[in-house]
């Protein structure tokens, strides 16, 4: 199969290529290792439910790596983004609005990839019988939401939409299965949050979608790796690896749904028609880190500064490291 090729160019490309310079005034970029340097390093790489490790299991993605990888789960981004910045993990897939929160931290992360997903399936939920109608109705409400996710992003800007802010509701900071039983057991009014929480939610819960993200989210979401990562030569040469895959395996789930979706329900424990209800609903797909999705991320950290829930302002484009660019704008365009 042509991604087989791929890996196998990869591999080679690893070895022999010249080191590359990056952007952003970053350290310079590690010379590549020797195959036989690279067989010695263990990436670590935090995941969320339904995350990379089922896409990539899927996509027969993981078979013949020339690097052990070692696995950590997590309910979201910013703890995950807390681990990469103390150096727990090296690298881990994120919404549009962990490496914003981060960066305000100065956490030492990098974001090395992107890709954007479908915004109807960032949503604010209500129960089925819930008396609110309209954004305008949430005011004095209670909202569950994971703070610095995606989710948080997503409410901000919807409210902002339809003239109110984060300070005209109550927000109760909640995990993602934290809030499905708060929603489920009615202590919170409405639930902003993610697939496949948000279809989870709309077949087991009869919820009703009040807003989703259009026209509040930009449906990014992002492949970060610790500074401390991109700076060693070993990981830095698995990660060019590993970003390549991920383009290659999001690129199959986008042709293989039903397939993806199956592989989904059983790495996950979610039910199979929640799987399906996500996957047709459209996944991640790569693009370029150029400076279109920097502009935008900007705009939603500023965001964020305006509330006063970020302490002054965040320079995002800083938080970007571009050396895998060349590596995988060839992975999106041969497959």
């Amino acid at each position: 199969m042509l991604w087989r090729n791929g890996i196998l160019a990869v591999a080679a490309a690893l070895v022999v290529s010249a080191c590359g310079t990056a952007t952003g005034g970053d350290a310079p970029v590690p010379a590549a290792v020797s195959a036989a340097d690279l067989a010695k390093v263990t990436l670590k790489v935090g995941d969320q439910k339904g995350g990379v490790k089922s896409l990539l299991t899927a996509a027969n993605l993981l078979r013949g790596t020339p690097y052990r990888i070692e696995w950590a789960t997590f309910t979201s981004g910013p703890p995950l983004l807390e681990a990469a910045s103390a150096g727990a993990i090296d690298a881990g897939r994120v919404g549009n609005t962990p490496p914003i929160f981060a960066a305000a931290a100065k956490a030492k992360i990098k974001v090395i990839g992107v890709s954007r997903s479908n915004v109807e399936r960032e949503a604010v939920l209500v129960p089925p019988d819930s008396p609110l109608r309209d954004v305008a109705s949430l005011k004095g409400r209670t909202i569950g939401v994971a703070k610095g996710t995606s989710a948080h992003g997503q409410l901000l800007n919807t409210l902002h939409n339809n003239g109110l802010s984060t300070k005209d509701v109550k927000l109760s900071f909640l995990q993602p299965s934290e809030a499905y039983a708060a929603f489920t057991q009615r202590t919170i009014d409405a639930w902003a949050i993610w697939d496949p929480y948000t279809a989870q939610a709309q077949l087991e819960a009869h919820a009703r979608v009040l807003a989703d993200g259009r026209g509040a989210s930009n449906g990014l979401g992002f492949l970060t790796a610790s500074t401390a990562a991109l700076g060693d030569p070993g990981r830095n040469s698995a990660l060019r690896d590993f970003a390549v895959r991920v383009v290659k395996a999001q690129k199959w789930a986008d042709t293989h749904r039903d397939e993806w979706a199956r592989a989904w329900a059983e790495e996950t424990g979610l039910k199979l028609e929640v799987a399906r209800k996500t996957v047709e609903a459209g996944r991640d797909l790569p693009i370029a880190l150029d400076d279109s999705v920097v502009a935008s991320e900007q705009q939603l950290a500023d965001a964020f500064t305006d509330e006063k829930t970020l302490p002054g302002k965040v320079d995002f484009a800083a938080f970007v490291d571009r050396r895998f660019g060349p590596d995988l704008d060839q992975a999106r365009s041969n497959g």
